[in-house]
């Protein structure tokens, strides 16, 4: 296919906006060659939906080029004119765009690329620069009429995102190398991409999520955000909880905190077990050749219902989560399971569950060990677990937002003020009868 050299014709006017143009510029993606960190979003793409090509586009004004093109010939031409593909319909709406019949779909089936490329279904979403202008579509082509599935949709939503998120990161990254000050925009980018601004209110559920990072050093390449955490809903009635801590400095601790979230968000929503999707993650971490890091995690998969919610729970090397009873009795809810490791084999077995139940008043916490490790600068005890479970109890009563307060007050009292490494903790309470 040869590129259209003149935009003429009935493209949006959002193809040609000057801003947007120089935020393609800026990505610095155009005419580069292919990149794992986009490959393996594709792949995971292909792996999800069982489609047959997937591809990461950049577009400018006359053409779009394929960043990243999985199931076509590599020998190929890696773009095809503005003109000739869906994407800049992508650009013009900034919604996403779904065609189960691309051949009879009146908003593509005219375009050259339906048949050239064999399109039978389309599924395709925008990809945003950090600045928010739509720079290009993450999408997936099946050679047959077909359907996606809302799942399949979702996670293909949650991949476009990590699209983003990869070229944002990369955006932070440059701009903090030119001002010297790279730790900190690395942390602020990957707080704001991998961490939800706001937590969705599961039925039935009062919730709260708070971030504290470690004492900045100032030091390029200094510990930047390693915990994350998540809360989103996937089939049916069910929900996901998700609570991760990635060790290690720089930017190769960002990609594996950025592929272990969209992996486990990808997952989550093709199995209800939190054992198989960690156990997914980690073959992940495997076959998508990351650094030597590990990771440590913890997962509920829970249904909201009458009475309260009931739920699995699994973890890979992270502490135990803590329930707090209506009463104020404090539980802990363990799994056994590895932590997550390039390095370390693993099979499904090695991670185990543990059926939860939450009446209303009950509350569980999830939480990364920066808040029981918590000590002074003097190297003083740390805060540990039976303290925290000391003042979960004496949370009792309180909502949410309230307990996550208490506590890290509690931590921060015992420490000094002084935090040593970041701390996560969320925290779901069934609301009262």
């Amino acid at each position: 296919m040869t590129v259209n050299e003149s935009p003429a014709g009935e493209l949006p006017e959002a193809v040609f906006d000057p801003a947007r143009l120089e935020a393609v510029a800026a990505s610095g993606l155009l005419d580069t060659a292919p990149e794992g960190a986009f490959d393996d979003i594709a792949q995971l793409a292909l792996a999800i939906t069982g489609a047959q090509m997937a591809f990461f586009t950049v577009a400018d004004g006359r053409r779009s080029f394929w960043k990243s093109a999985v199931g076509v010939d590599p020998e190929a031409v890696r773009e095809n004119g503005i003109r000739d593909s869906p994407c800049h319909i992508l650009i013009g709406t900034g919604k996403e765009l779904l065609a189960p019949d691309a051949r009879t779909d009146p908003r593509v089936k005219d375009l050259p690329a339906v048949d050239a490329l064999g399109i039978g279904a389309w599924a395709g979403y925008p990809v945003v620069s950090p600045g928010g202008h739509v720079i290009g579509g993450f999408c997936v082509i099946d050679n047959d009429a077909r359907p996606f599935t809302s799942q399949q949709s979702e996670a293909l939503r949650i991949l476009a995102r990590s699209v983003s998120s990869e070229i944002a990161l990369r955006h932070a990254l440059r701009e903090a190398q030119a001002s010297g000050d790279a730790s900190a925009a690395l942390a602020r980018t990957l707080q704001e991409s991998l961490s939800p601004p706001c937590l969705p209110q599961a039925p039935g559920l009062d919730v709260a999520a708070i971030h504290r990072p470690a004492d900045a050093t100032g030091a390029i390449g200094a510990e930047v955000v390693g915990d994350f955490y998540d809360l989103f809903h996937t089939r049916g009635r069910k929900w996901s909880a998700v609570m991760g801590d990635v060790c290690g400095k720089g930017l190769d601790a960002v990609k594996v905190t950025t592929l272990a979230r969209y992996t486990i968000r990808a997952e989550a929503n093709g199995y209800d077990n939190p054992a198989t999707v960690l156990h997914r993650l980690h073959d992940a971490l495997v076959e998508q050749h990351v650094s030597e890091r590990f990771l440590t995690a913890a997962m509920a998969v829970f249904e909201p219902g009458p009475g309260g919610i009931t739920g699995l729970y699994a973890s890979a090397g992270h502490p135990p989560a803590l329930i707090r009873r209506a009463d104020g009795t404090v539980e802990e809810l363990d799994a056994t399971g590895i932590l997550l490791s390039p390095e370390i084999p693993a099979v499904r077995d090695d991670f185990d569950e543990t059926a939860f139940r939450l009446c209303p008043g009950d509350a569980l916490l999830l939480y990364s060990d920066g808040l029981t490790e918590a000590r002074d600068r003097h190297r003083g005890p740390l805060f540990g677990a039976d303290r925290l479970g000391r003042a979960l109890a004496a949370t009792h009563g309180a909502n949410a937002a309230d307990t996550l307060d208490r506590l890290w007050q509690a931590a921060s009292a015992h420490s000094g003020g002084h935090a040593v490494d970041d701390t996560a903790m969320m925290i779901l309470r069934v609301v009262p009868s």
